[in-house]
């Protein structure tokens, strides 16, 4: 019997061999096998550069061909990343250049976020996904539509409560409310009950809504005894330390980016200093972060999708991905071609974010950008299938 140890052949049997050492042999096989593998790692990490370089080049073509000013995009799994850039410049009418410290405005992927933190107060037995509306506010059952009677926090986190959609289109006109920005919600959640619910049924499983962000988020601050602000701010910046912020990104006493969407066919740059607000649905969509910070917040999901614990439990993150068909919590939950993803993107119709993550292979793929038009969302639909068929071996 002959055994390969390295290059050298050896008689197994022989009393020559017999001689040598048993943990010399192991240590003899484990080197080879430990110089294999190195040879593997450099051999994927110069393969990674070289990758990389060539998303660069075309996410940069793509970024120029569709007048996109700046474009950053990751692609991660739980642990590390994979690839990431930043391109471009802040505005079209500037020369500062991209980087990785630029923040984005992340329009609708804030729900994921609002989403995230109800469910650490669920966690703690503030709330359950079937606590109903009225359980909480009960004072209000009686000038609301009987139609929400029974409508839960997971109803309205996953557009199931038939609540009008407040998209900024053929919207309801909105009474002029008083007060803090927590009062003024509070009477925008009164009066958005009072009006007559979508329909839900087996055609239409749910109505997107943002209005429905700012019921299930009532809910939270009515528990928790804290406005939604403040929750942010503890459970991202203190706790997870990623260093969010609200509304647009600052970009007048420092060099950030600038928002750009188009006007008579042309792109426009808008400055942070332009009276913005989402008409008190702030928790749907009006959050702004680093690429950089948002990436370790999707990793928390990806962890926890693997089956890890981490802020929150592992079960937890199953729920919000996978708990509720078609759209989840804060998620479109989305079964195609053998393919398992939670995906969403947002838009105030400035920046435009997206993010997929492919709970099956352990990876997602985010996409930032300061523009949105029809040119921005094709671009940005080109290199994200770039970037997947990429990581798709």
């Amino acid at each position: 019997m002959r055994k390969t140890v390295g290059n050298k052949v050896q008689n197994v049997h022989s009393r020559q061999n017999l001689a040598i050492p048993l943990h010399r042999l192991l240590a003899a096989i484990m080197q080879e096998l430990k110089m294999r593998k190195i040879t593997t790692i450099i051999f994927l990490f110069i393969a990674t550069i070289c990758f990389g370089q060539k998303t660069i080049q075309f996410a940069d073509s793509i970024r120029k061909a569709y007048n996109i000013p700046e474009i950053s995009y990751a692609v991660i799994d739980d642990k590390s990343i994979l690839e990431i850039a930043a391109l471009g410049r802040h505005s079209i009418d500037l020369p500062d250049t991209a980087t990785l410290n630029d923040r984005f405005h992340l329009g609708s992927n804030t729900k994921a976020m609002t989403a995230f933190i109800i469910a650490k107060y669920v966690e703690k037995g503030k709330l359950n996904w079937t606590t109903k509306f009225f359980d909480v506010f009960p004072e209000w059952k009686e000038s609301s539509s009987a139609e929400y009677a029974n409508i839960t926090l997971q109803d309205l986190l996953s557009h199931k409560a038939g609540i009008q959609p407040f998209q900024g289109e053929d919207d309801p006109l909105i009474p002029e409310f008083s007060g803090t920005k927590g009062e003024k919600r509070k009477q925008f959640g009164r009066f958005v009950l009072t009006l007559n619910p979508v329909r839900i049924d087996e055609q239409t499983p749910f109505v997107y809504s943002n209005a429905g962000y700012t019921l299930a988020t009532l809910m939270l601050e009515k528990r928790t005894g804290k406005s939604w602000e403040q929750l942010v701010d503890k459970v991202f910046n203190r706790d997870l330390k990623l260093n969010v912020k609200f509304s647009w990104p600052e970009n007048q006493k420092q060099k950030d980016t600038w928002g750009h969407n188009s006007e008579n066919g042309t792109l426009v740059s808008i400055p942070s200093t332009v009276d913005y607000h989402l008409d008190y649905t702030e928790p749907a969509g009006d959050l702004n972060i680093k690429l950089t910070d948002y990436v370790k917040f999707i990793q928390l999901n990806l962890q926890g999708l693997k089956g890890q614990n981490n802020y929150l439990r592992s079960e937890t993150y199953n729920f919000i991905h996978r708990g509720v068909e078609n759209y989840s919590l804060g998620w479109f939950n989305v079964y195609e071609n053998g393919k398992e993803l939670s995906v969403h993107s947002g838009t105030a119709g400035t920046y435009y974010t997206i993010v997929h993550i492919d709970r099956q292979k352990n990876i997602a793929y985010i996409i930032f950008t300061n523009s949105f038009n029809n040119e921005t969302q094709q671009g940005v639909r080109l290199l994200m299938r770039k970037l997947k068929e990429n990581y798709s071996r």
